[in-house]
């Protein structure tokens, strides 16, 4: 079967991208960086055209494209983690240079978008009681980084804030 590959492009940065990112995940790596040759459309000779990168196994594309396209908001990854520590590992570490959003999703500081969720998060806000649910989901509209804790807490009936 053939494996969708995410295809991100940067102004230039591909490289520094991904080498923050495999920084941040385990299992990851770089796995080629393609310069261009000399006499080429794409840049000066030796200027890195396309970098191939894994984050914990699953392949990404990082194309140094220019300027003409920027990221949005329209298409962003997921980390879903095991656990608060991991979340906040998460989210300090893509967050580092970029800025904080609503709900869990932020932008790093090359401008692409990450929602860092706990696995409890999603299962808090899908109580099979619907006030648990409710409560859970209205703590997680007011915060930037998800907490557990205050999800579990608000879902419990304890007051917010």
């Amino acid at each position: 079967m053939p494996r969708t590959v995410p295809c991100l492009w940067f102004d230039g940065q591909a490289e520094a991208a991904a080498a923050h990112y495999v920084s941040i995940f385990p299992n990851s790596e770089v796995t080629s960086v393609q310069r261009a040759p000399a006499d080429t459309p794409s840049g000066p000779a030796g200027y890195v055209m396309v970098v191939e990168f894994t984050l914990d196994g699953q392949p990404y594309t990082g194309l140094n494209g220019g300027p003409q396209f920027t990221f949005s908001e329209a298409v962003s990854f997921q980390v879903m983690c095991e656990d608060q520590a991991e979340a906040d590992h998460y989210w300090d570490r893509l967050s580092e240079g970029g800025e904080e959003g609503p709900c869990g999703w932020l932008k790093d500081r090359f401008g692409l978008s990450w929602q860092v969720v706990p696995k409890e998060a999603v299962a808090l806000m899908a109580d099979a009681d619907p006030e648990r649910a409710r409560r859970a989901t209205e703590a997680m509209l007011g915060m930037t980084r998800l907490d557990v804790a205050a999800m579990r807490a608000a879902a419990d009936g304890a007051p917010v804030g």
